[in-house]
């Protein structure tokens, strides 16, 4: 690493997110653009909608990202990074190509992108490779100079990644009531997603059997599991789960459901459990909904108690995590010798998707991998 904190080449820093509706009359047509090309009719958004609407119409995703925003900005000045944060969306303001459009009329020419997932998979990565592209070719088809861009490799088991959630951990087993507290099970949830892209999930060695996706969150789970054991004396028994399950129901998903796994070790007498959203980066809706409304409902009814853990959100650690990334990779791209931090069994990540690697449903133009059209 350089000794000056220095991020040469790169000229500019991208938080890419998912985006989400800001008030009710946002929702249906934030859901359209979830589901451009797919031909579901309005009124079957409006169903689909409801989760929002018992927010009012507003995700917390924005406010979560200004609040990332703000503390990346925070630590890049108090560490003398010089290195300006933009923020693009896939699906809702500000758009991604309106941000890119920003960063060319800055003079932006080598940009790091950030994106809100910590783990490998097509949703997770490859289709936001693909927003950038198509963001790319609007740029160019309207006269202008795309910018290069790169993308930071997965967090996953990055240390203030994985720190603050085992903190969140511990917190919520501490809240528990005392004479359940150690017989407490961990549920750690992640988004569901089809078994056949989940196995196709990561570089090509490492397709079948859930792919680096599921491989990549048991490790995430490991560690946290293992800090939680040495800093308690209690081994706490654990369990890779899922929420948010859409789409047809022939199509085989990822299991066991969160709710469905509340029953079962309710059933095998568990005193309660913890469920730790792992495979999100804050709490946004699907959080939100899927666990503090849904699942906590389901604890309930059964009589089991439950805690929900902190997502990383914008805590202080996670941003200088983001920082030692951007340095890390701004090293390795000017020649010099970088040890990647990561924890865990898996080691760092790639830096740069290869080809096959979480691969589309069809074939599409994908930005910041080894296959992309803007080298």
């Amino acid at each position: 690493m350089r000794d000056a904190l220095d991020a040469t080449p790169y000229d500019a820093l991208l938080l890419l997110s998912f985006g989400g509706p800001e008030g009710p009359d946002d929702v249906v047509p934030f859901l359209e653009n979830v589901t451009r090309g797919r031909g579901i009719p309005k009124e079957r958004l409006k169903e689909v909608g409801q989760h929002y609407f018992l927010f009012g119409g507003v995700s917390p995703i924005n406010d979560q990202n200004r609040a990332l925003l703000d503390a990346l900005r925070k630590d890049f000045a108090g560490h003398g990074l010089d290195l300006p944060i933009y923020w693009g969306n896939r699906n809702w303001a500000p758009y991604l190509t309106d941000t890119l459009r920003e960063m060319v009329a800055d003079g932006r020419r080598r940009v790091l992108v950030l994106t809100t997932s910590a783990y490998a998979s097509y949703s997770g990565c490859r289709q936001y490779r693909e927003n950038l592209a198509d963001a790319l070719a609007t740029l160019e088809a309207e006269g202008l100079e795309p910018p290069r861009v790169d993308k930071l490799r997965h967090y996953f088991n990055h240390p203030g990644f994985v720190e603050p959630v085992i903190e969140g951990v511990l917190r919520s087993l501490a809240d528990l009531p005392e004479d359940v507290r150690d017989g407490a099970h961990l549920a750690f949830s992640t988004h569901s997603i089809p078994i056949a892209a989940a196995d196709a999930s990561g570089p090509v060695e490492e397709h079948g059997d859930g792919g680096a996706y599921v491989k990549q969150h048991l490790d995430t789970a490991r560690l946290v599991a293992d800090a939680v054991r040495e800093r308690t004396g209690v081994d706490h028994p654990w369990q890779l789960v899922y929420q948010s399950r859409s789409g047809a129901p022939h199509i085989p998903w990822l299991e066991p459901d969160i709710c469905d796994h509340l029953e079962e070790r309710h059933a095998a007498g568990v005193s309660a459990v913890v469920m730790a959203p792992i495979g999100f980066v804050s709490d946004h809706m699907e959080v939100l909904y899927d666990l503090d409304t849904e699942a906590t409902a389901r604890a309930r009814e059964l009589g089991l108690p439950v805690r929900r853990s902190a997502t990383v959100g914008a805590d202080p650690r996670f941003a200088a995590a983001i920082r030692e990334l951007v340095l890390e990779r701004a090293a390795a791209e000017s020649g010099l010798d970088v040890t990647p931090c990561a924890l865990g069994a898996l080691g760092a990540s790639h830096d740069l998707c290869p080809v096959g690697c979480c691969p589309a449903r069809a074939p599409k133009p994908a930005a910041a991998g080894a296959d992309s059209p803007y080298a």
